[in-house]
């Protein structure tokens, strides 16, 4: 609040018009010196504008002529003589203008004596008229002043107190005289004084208005209560321009002060609220989202905060209720401060863990699912409140003096609590700073608890997921084979891409990748169902397209939705030939044994469950020291970009010669998976290897001669160079049964081949289209038992079409160390 002050002069109580505020600014005073004959000695200028006489006319010659209206001249002279003798008479006399036109003048005339004694008479007087209407507003002035409700004062210009009313000095609660000469800063130190002089002196230097200026404070009159007042100044020239001082006028606004400093704050809230809930649960991550709570309270609602979660939460547990009679195990994640007043130090380092005791007040607050309030703090409270007595001192050093504790809850469990300090901010924790800390809070819960549901199902889904892939790829005879898996970086994704490397019959190989649609445990789940269905087919040694086919319904029959694309290729290292297939995947990359790199035109085909959709075999040939790169899309399509721009970037990238297959991989990890990918990425990259000569031998079966004999010597042969000796009977049992099965039942023989890699292989190829099985036989037949016969002996035997026919094999184990 502010109020006025007097100058030295100056009478606030008696209504006197203060110095500096002269009268004769406001209505013309005249004076006259005459002698005693009545002869003008001097004239005044406001005597020349009441009167029209100037000095120069009317100085040096008789006033009663020249004054006295018609009729008066004796009263004049009558009046004078008597002037002289009192020496001292007022009242009102007519007195004649220049012009002609009687005007009442108010007299005041005084008798003095001149140079050696001779007696003089000094006459002031002014306009009836004037004086009486100047009477009448002073007057009002004076009374609306003195009986205003308003506090009103006056300031000179160098800001004090000159004059104030009543009103004002019992808002003050100081007398009228307290004030008076003094500034408001001396007068009342409790206001905010130095912005009301800010306020005054730019009134007093521009003259513009100022209204309804705040001020604030305790006054002497209320010194245990804020107020608040509404202040409006003006400043206060002469006629002419002369600043004589500033005016105020002020009342007491403080309920509406107050009111509307509650819906600033109540505003402030909202608004607070508004912005955390959007930067509050921004991630599935338990401690980003905690950390995103303590950035949207510090420093505004607190100096200090910090998030702590149960242990189990943390873990990914189900939360549980809280045992009457046990303590709890929090847990440090996020943690605030404002000022570096040092609580931070004080407090649990993240991930730091406190336990508190089942009677501790914050045990009792998270078991009952309330807030733990302490709007003013002191020692024996804080020794309630704090885990270790060694945290006290170092909170009462900072400064804390309010307190709040809310539990983070969700779905009805308690996940740990947040704490909210005051240290430097006067104010303490209201109720309404309870409310809102409880609504953040429980989004923050609510984000929490999500973040913890999705880590949970991204745990099972990563942890099914690696239990489905290839945990061990096998060396592949005449392949070198190397791959990348690469999870997607977004923490709530898990995806369905699979790989997988299966060994076939004759030192074959199947490389399959694929991806599910979609993301998730049920996309893992559908991708293990594929990859075991993809596994088994291809054992079964189907042609990829068959393959694809089979596998196209089975993800019809997983489920509506379910879709998958998929790319198979067999490998044969004997001839370097591959068999490929596509069901709606990403073209492969050939890289040639000069290092250009190329996309291999396939038939791209319709992704799997669609239904009802035929697969196409492409045939090629891998070059001795050529790549061949199967991928998902994870790793060359980006959000916004077009995906052929990726494809050409792998291309580009894995066209260079003289790196390692290991490092053709790295190389494409580092180029198209920059920061993460949101999605899964598999890869697979293979390169064709020279054969070894001591690991296959091969017998055309064409020509004269006992075809099943020419067989057996080949394979005893072979396999005493192999150093196989003690495998050569089985092995020629196993040949001849196999040859003459061909003659009887599959046509004309092609071919012998042996191969030695994980196991021994003997295959015969033959121009019948007829699959070999088991017959049944009596026991007077002569023939009919070949292949039961290989079935007991083999360890494992099949048989798979080719163009100009089929080849039958059979597999035997190898000795130990072989």
């Amino acid at each position: 609040m502010e109020s006025p002050a007097p100058n030295a002069r100056g009478d606030a109580g008696s209504g006197n018009v203060p110095a500096g505020f002269d009268g004769h600014r406001l209505v013309p005073l005249a004076t006259a010196l005459l002698d005693a004959d009545g002869r003008v000695l001097h004239w005044s200028e406001d005597a020349e504008r009441l009167l029209g006489w100037s000095a120069e006319e009317i100085v040096g010659r008789f006033a009663a002529p020249l004054l006295a209206v018609p009729g008066r001249h004796g009263d004049v002279l009558k009046l004078y003589e008597r002037i002289l003798v009192d020496r001292r008479w007022s009242g009102v006399f007519p007195v004649r203008h220049k012009d002609g036109h009687p005007v009442e003048l108010d007299f005041r005339t005084y008798g003095i004596a001149g140079p050696g004694g001779r007696p003089l008479v000094l006459a002031t007087g002014a306009e009836v008229r004037a004086v009486r209407q100047v009477e009448a507003d002073l007057a009002v002035l004076d009374g609306f002043f003195t009986q205003s409700p308003i506090g009103m004062a006056v300031y000179d210009t160098e800001l004090r107190f000159v004059r104030l009313n009543q009103a004002l000095a019992e808002i003050n609660g100081m007398p009228v005289e307290d004030h008076l000469g003094r500034r408001i800063d001396a007068v009342l130190p409790g206001l905010n004084a130095t912005e009301i002089e800010a306020v005054m002196r730019q009134v007093l230097t521009t003259g513009r208005p100022v209204v309804d200026a705040r001020s604030y404070g305790r006054t002497p009159g209320d010194p245990r209560r804020d107020r608040a007042w509404s202040a409006s100044y003006f400043r206060l020239a002469d006629p002419e321009g002369r600043v004589l001082g500033v005016s105020s006028s002020l009342i007491d606004v403080t309920e509406r002060f107050q009111a509307e400093a509650r819906a600033a704050r109540a505003q402030e809230r909202l608004a607070m609220l508004a912005e955390a809930t959007a930067r509050i649960g921004t991630t599935l991550d338990m401690q980003r989202t905690a950390e995103e709570l303590i950035a949207a309270v510090v420093p505004r609602f607190a100096d200090f905060a910090t998030v702590d979660l149960l242990d189990p939460i943390l873990r990914g547990e189900e939360p549980g209720l809280l045992a009457p009679d046990e303590g709890v195990l929090l847990r440090a994640v996020a943690a605030g401060e404002a000022y570096g007043g040092g609580l931070t130090s004080a407090a649990d380092a993240i991930g730091a863990t406190s336990a508190y005791e089942s009677n501790r007040v914050y045990t009792k607050s998270l078991r009952s699912g309330r807030p733990l309030h302490v709007p003013q703090v002191d020692e024996e409270k804080l020794r309630a409140i704090a885990a270790r007595e060694e945290r006290v001192q170092p909170a009462l050093d900072a400064g804390l003096h309010s307190y709040l504790l809310v539990p983070l809850r969700a779905r009805g469990m308690v996940l740990g609590g947040a704490e909210f300090v005051r240290t430097r901010n006067p104010e303490p924790f209201s109720e309404g700073d309870v409310a809102l800390a409880e609504e953040l809070v429980a989004r923050t819960a609510v984000s929490i608890d999500n973040a913890r549901l999705y880590r949970r199902e991204r745990d099972t889904a990563l942890t099914l997921q690696r239990s489905l892939l290839p945990q061990e790829i096998h060396r592949t005879l005449g392949l070198e084979i190397a791959y990348r898996y690469l999870p997607s970086s977004v923490v709530s994704e898990v995806g369905g891409d699979w790989f997988d490397v299966v060994p076939l019959s004759c030192g074959r190989v199947a490389l399959v990748v694929g991806d599910v649609m979609g993301h998730g445990i049920r996309a893992a789940a559908t991708m293990g169902q594929l990859r075991t269905v993809a596994r088994t087919l291809a054992t079964l040694d189907m042609a990829p397209a068959q393959v694809l086919a089979r596998l196209d319904e089975t993800a019809n029959g997983i489920g509506e939705g379910q879709f998958a694309t998929c790319v198979c290729v067999v490998y044969d290292p004997v001839d370097r030939s591959c068999i490929l297939a596509s069901a709606g995947h990403l073209p492969p990359v050939v890289m040639g044994p000069d290092g250009d790199a190329q996309v291999l035109p396939v038939s791209p085909g319709v992704p799997l469950g669609v239904g009802g959709v035929a697969f196409e075999n492409t045939e090629f040939t891998l070059r001795e020291g050529a790549i061949l790169a199967l991928y998902t899309d994870g790793l060359v399509e980006r959000r916004g970009a077009d995906i052929d721009l990726g494809i050409d970037l792998l291309r580009q990238t894995l066209a260079s010669r003289g790196r390692t297959l290991e490092a053709h991989c790295d190389a494409v990890v580092s180029a198209l998976v920059r920061g993460g990918s949101e999605d899964d990425v598999a890869m697979i990259m293979a390169r064709a290897l020279p054969l070894p000569r001591d690991r296959i031998a091969t017998l055309p079966l064409t020509g004269e001669g006992p075809v099943p004999s020419r067989a057996r010597r080949f394979t005893r042969a072979t396999l005493a160079a192999w150093g196989l000796t003690p495998l050569a009977d089985f092995a020629e049992l196993l040949v001849s049964e196999l040859v003459t099965n061909a003659l009887v039942h599959g046509g004309e023989p092609v071919r012998l081949r042996l191969f030695r890699d994980r196991t021994l292989t003997l295959e015969v190829a033959d121009t019948g289209r007829q699959t070999p099985r088991l017959r049944p036989a009596g026991s007077e037949d002569e023939g009919g038992r070949g292949m039961y016969l290989v079935n007991e002996l083999a360890h494992r035997w099949g048989s798979r079409p080719t163009n100009d026919g089929k080849v039958v094999w059979a597999e035997l184990e190898l000795p130990l160390g072989s």
